[in-house]
């Protein structure tokens, strides 16, 4: 029998609250997603899908998108009709003893889409 790593487990814990949401979980300069967020966000935005190793017999599907980028991504996602839930690293991991704590910070919806850029693809010209 298998066991999750900690950090899976973490991740795992808080895609249960945003079930529908994909859950872009911050894991040092990418947001990483895992498992069916992975695979549908692999497709949607045309990135590389790998693998994590999570503590199950086989890896963890996975891809994730630079943190600096993030923005593109979203408005990509939500364009598409996807929500997205964005989970921060709350502490600093070099200060951190343990897992690094990390929460949902916001979730970003049509309605709430607030990107300059996001805004600017939208408009359209009479």
């Amino acid at each position: 029998m298998t066991q999750l790593s900690p950090m899976m487990t973490q991740y795992l814990e808080t895609k249960k609250q945003y079930p529908d949401c994909i859950l872009f979980y911050r894991l040092g300069d990418f947001y990483e997603m895992f498992f069916e967020d992975a695979l549908t966000a692999s497709k949607a935005l045309e990135i590389t899908l790998t693998g994590k190793e999570c503590g199950l017999e086989e890896r963890a599907p996975m891809c994730g998108v630079p943190y600096h980028a993030v923005d593109n991504y979203l408005s990509r996602l939500v364009q598409q009709g996807y929500k997205v839930a964005i989970a921060e690293q709350m502490e600093d991991p070099k200060q951190a003893k343990g897992l690094v704590k990390r929460e949902v910070i916001r979730v970003v919806t049509p309605g709430t889409l607030l990107s300059g850029q996001s805004l600017e693809d939208s408009k359209t010209t009479i």
